[in-house]
């Protein structure tokens, strides 16, 4: 048996084929965890392997379904419930903090594709199941720190900080006006400060040019007058 008999009878509707490709639909499903487990993320290993054996499952079971004879079977109906399913687990992942941080967005959608890509490979489309999660990585890897690298050089800056409630956001001003920074917001944060005696603010920073990040970080964390602060 050649390498495209193998592959044609995987795509089949044999129950061995079937339960080839769940093994195949939880082994990437956990690949995909993992690497959110390796970024410290809510949804890990463990996750992302159900949601994908849940979805190829649901998808065979659909097929299965609808090739019984006299049995007239939906074959969207399943596909569409499991998408629309897995975006109310996705949504529980993401997270608004008190410093307007928006977090779980990537595991969230990265939740929903795997899902995608578990129906694919339950449904016997296999070449579209591997490239997707070939992409998935990639995505999750490799594009995201492309996307960091051209957000830690970009004209625009979040940070939180904190001052001395005493002066401290005058003195904050200043400097930033100093730099030649412009400010285009300065708010309060309800965010616990580590010193009862500073204020948390969140500032929204406009540069002239393409500037590090991290060196105007270290810059402001040098002030005599800014106990705390990070980008968000």
């Amino acid at each position: 048996m050649n390498i495209v008999n193998v592959y044609e009878f995987l795509e089949s509707t044999n129950d061995v084929a079937v339960a080839i490709r769940l093994v195949l639909a939880t082994l990437f499903g956990s690949l995909v965890g993992w690497e959110r487990v390796v970024k410290r993320h809510s949804a890990g290993i463990k996750t992302f392997a159900l949601v994908s054996l849940g979805s190829a499952v649901a998808t065979a079971l659909n097929i299965y379904l609808a090739l019984l004879p006299n049995l007239n079977a939906d074959v969207s109906r399943i596909p569409a419930g499991v998408v629309s399913g897995i975006g109310f687990v996705g949504a529980g992942t993401i997270l608004v903090t008190g410093r307007k941080q928006i977090k779980g967005l990537t595991t969230a959608a990265s939740l929903w594709v795997t899902s995608c890509m578990g129906m694919a490979l339950g449904g016997g489309y296999l070449t579209i199941g591997i490239v997707c999660f070939l992409l998935i990585m990639i995505s999750n890897i490799i594009l995201m720190r492309f996307g960091k690298a051209v957000e830690e050089n970009s004209k625009y800056m979040s940070v939180y900080i904190e001052v001395r409630k005493e002066g401290g956001a005058s003195n904050l001003s200043k400097w930033l006006s100093d730099q030649h920074f412009e400010v285009s917001s300065m708010t309060k944060s309800k965010e616990k400060t580590l010193q009862p005696s500073d204020a948390a603010l969140i500032v929204d920073i406009d540069f002239d040019k393409n500037r590090s990040h991290k060196v105007v970080l270290r810059m402001l964390n040098e002030l005599e007058f800014v106990s705390y602060v990070e980008e968000i």
